[in-house]
């Protein structure tokens, strides 16, 4: 396995613990119901650390499909280097520590972490292209 796919592979780690951590804090709030109801004015009943970490999962979700793009076109070019494993796994880090960030509010830190991840991730584009 190519460090690539293997940052790839942490990178469902890191999504399977933010929904997790969003579901775990969901309870907390409203209870089983809220889990498994029809999560209609679901917002207007969380907590401020409910939303945060329902936030940060929706960016992740977003951020990781532009990390699976890039990945696939490292692979399929075979542009693997060290350059592309060190900016795969940059965005592991970034995306890992991300999450933390935007439920404890660690600012500027949440939006240097966002942009380590997003620019990791355009590196490693650029590097299939040559």
């Amino acid at each position: 396995m190519t460090y690539e796919l293997a940052a790839l592979a942490a990178t469902t780690f890191i999504h399977l613990i933010a929904v997790l951590w969003s579901q775990r804090s969901l309870e907390q709030d409203i209870g089983r119901e809220g889990n498994v109801g029809t999560r209609e004015n679901l917002e207007e009943r969380l907590s401020e650390n409910s939303l945060r970490l329902r936030r940060a999962l929706g960016n992740h979700i977003e951020n990781t499909g532009l990390f699976i793009i890039a990945v696939v076109l490292v692979s399929f070019t075979e542009s693997n280097s060290w350059v592309t494993a060190l900016a795969a796994w940059i965005f592991v880090a970034a995306r890992a520590l991300y999450l933390p960030a935007y439920r404890f509010a660690w600012v500027p830190w949440r939006s240097l972490l966002f942009t380590a991840g997003f620019l990791a991730c355009f590196v490693m584009i650029v590097a299939s292209l040559f």
